[in-house]
């Protein structure tokens, strides 16, 4: 049988698509055999990526190792949970969980900036697309590009095409925006819950009195948000926060992009596997998204390490192991992030008021707390 062009190809060159190639690339014989597809970065002058991403202590830990650690970037110590209108409240701190803190708030771009950098230093092949390559199986993963063909002994999938196995559609839109506080409270992250839905304000690292926030509300409901000058629009968050954090003063430009769960198979073909958002994409609450990614890609790394060194032998065994690894971790959080949302928001007053007293009870008893804080931090370890 004809040797492939390569043994791995990454598709996909986002955090969790350079983040598996720099684990793989540390373990392997010969790291030019390993390519990555990614699309061409922002030209200068272009916009570049809104987001802030909130890394758990987990995630940063596995960054820091990989030299990838951004310079900019802001602690979570507290992060502090409450529903609007309804009884309860419940703080997450670092101190009974063992750790100096939480997680840590960068800027995308940063994130990826820094992980592209780390992978020009190795002889890991990066292929510029103009679009995302295209993934089928046959004797071998062959991977299209807009001019050519190149075949691979495995082709991982990180990119953001959606998984379509498992969907749900939450009727909302996430609204971004960065707004800046009168009486910051330094690393606190504030997860609140509304009858619209959750609405996130996390510390932000370019500024020490600044908020990344997350807004997640019907798709009307945010365009009208949208809509809104400045000072309506501090208005609306007033209405819906309170004045735990003084006044906020919007000052960025207001971004928003739908909201959906969607789930497909780790393996979704011989000599493929996917990961990151290629496997799931999850609702944004709690910040699990990326931090489910990189789990992925770390477990992945660690399930190839014995076949990387002797490429030539069938990878599905070793694919295979990794799948039923990663499927609990895969699972709860999924359920978590998807139940979160959909139950904080009903209309039902007596699911409003049990939510409340389930926030009271994981406040008053750690016993009730730690689990779901556990999960939070670092994922689900088997």
């Amino acid at each position: 049988m004809t040797r492939p062009d390569f043994d791995i190809a990454i598709c996909g060159a986002g955090p969790v698509g350079c983040a598996v190639a720099l684990l793989l690339q540390a373990q392997h014989p010969d790291p030019s055999r390993i390519a990555v597809f990614g699309q061409r970065p922002a030209a200068q002058g272009q916009k570049l990526d809104p987001r802030t991403l909130a890394l758990n202590h987990g995630s940063q830990q596995l960054l820091q190792q990989l030299a990838a650690w951004p310079a900019s970037a802001a602690a979570i110590h507290t992060v502090h949970v409450s529903q609007k209108g309804r009884l309860g409240r419940t703080l997450i701190t670092p101190q009974e969980l063992g750790v100096n803190h939480l997680g840590q708030v960068v800027n995308y771009e940063d994130l990826v900036s820094e992980l592209r950098a780390q992978l020009q230093k190795t002889a890991v092949q990066y292929l510029e697309t103009a679009r995302p390559a295209q993934v089928q199986s046959q004797n071998h993963a062959h991977i299209q590009t807009e001019n050519s063909e190149y075949t691979a002994a495995l082709a991982i999938q990180s990119d953001g095409l959606r998984p379509q196995q498992l969907t749900r559609e939450y009727n909302q839109y996430a609204l971004l925006a960065t707004v800046q506080s009168s009486q910051p409270k330094a690393a606190w992250a504030y997860e609140r819950f509304t009858e619209f839905g959750p609405l996130a304000l996390l510390p932000h690292p370019n500024q020490a009195d600044c908020y990344a926030l997350v807004w997640c509300n019907d798709p009307s409901r945010t365009q009208h948000l949208l809509e809104l000058n400045s000072t309506e629009f501090e208005h609306e968050l007033y209405t819906q926060l309170g004045a735990r954090l003084g006044r906020l003063r919007v000052v960025s430009e207001r971004f928003s992009f739908p909201l959906a769960l969607a789930a497909g198979p780790i393996l979704p073909a011989p000599h493929r596997v996917a990961i990151g958002n290629a496997a799931q994409t999850l609702h944004p609450v709690a910040g699990q998204g990326l931090n489910l990614g990189l789990r992925d890609a770390a477990q992945l790394a660690l399930n190839l390490r014995p076949w990387q060194a002797q490429s030539q032998r069938s990878v599905q065994p070793f694919l295979q192991n990794y799948a039923n690894q990663r499927r609990p971790d895969r699972w709860v959080t999924g359920s978590i992030t998807d139940f979160l949302p959909r139950i904080f928001s009903t209309t039902n007053p007596l699911i409003q008021h049990a939510c409340g007293l389930g926030l009271l009870s994981m406040d008053l008893i750690a016993t009730a707390r730690l689990p779901l804080a556990r999960q939070l931090l670092q994922g689900l370890r088997i």
